[in-house]
């Protein structure tokens, strides 16, 4: 994989500048496909511990199937108007045979023979399944769908693209709705993605953030 080109500095803090949680969408913009094709390789090339990838990115664009989700975010117009929605999920209660099927993956990526990925195998199993961390295997795999999120949210931005993150919502009624935990899967966290529209007035207010001396230290 060749090295990628770097972007000017000043493109990565104008995109960051200019992105905010998007309060009103224009419902009459979509994101372009090839864009869209580009943010879920951005969700798909999210790093996670070990690489495992304990999530699903579950992503609705029926109409329909949005408005029935609509109460159960607390009302909030961004799950109904935004081009797209991303319903960031864990694959609940990892098994052993989801490390298997994460080793297979890797030997069959980098031609090796599974055999020889042994040892990280038997590390992965002895943390996450059988060790300590299983208690809080849940929490760990939720935790690792925030990667993701921050992942989607800055890629969407440098791409000129709004979102929009979103924990007001009720999990369950979501994993009924969509069919989730049948599937072994649990919503975490939502992110709507599109364009804020052209009347949304929260988009011209100033970014409030503490001064970089008051949250960076150097030691």
């Amino acid at each position: 994989m060749p090295t990628p080109e770097p972007i000017p500095t000043e493109s990565l803090g104008r995109a960051l500048h200019w992105r905010y949680a998007v309060k009103k969408f224009d419902p009459a913009r979509r994101i372009a496909p090839a864009d869209w094709a580009a943010l879920e390789e951005a969700l798909v090339l999210t790093p996670s511990s070990y690489g495992l990838q304990p999530w699903k990115f579950v992503v609705v664009t029926d109409p329909a199937t949005r408005e029935k989700l609509l109460p159960a975010s607390w009302n909030q117009r961004q799950v109904v108007d935004a081009s797209h929605l991303v319903v960031f999920c864990i694959r609940k209660h990892l098994k052993t045979e989801d490390v298997d099927a994460f080793v297979r993956r890797t030997a069959e990526v980098r031609g090796v023979a599974v055999e020889s990925l042994s040892r990280f195998r038997d590390m992965m199993v002895g943390d996450v399944v059988e060790g300590a961390r299983s208690f809080v295997v849940n929490q760990w795999a939720s935790n690792q769908t925030f990667i993701a999120l921050g992942n989607f949210i800055t890629s969407a931005a440098l791409l000129g693209i709004d979102s929009c993150p979103m924990e007001g919502f009720e999990p369950a009624r979501y994993d009924q709705i969509l069919g989730l935990a049948k599937r072994g899967l649990a919503a975490v966290v939502l992110c709507a993605a599109g364009y804020r529209a052209a009347d949304d007035k929260y988009s011209a207010l100033a970014k409030v953030r503490f001064p970089v001396e008051s949250v960076i230290e150097r030691i």
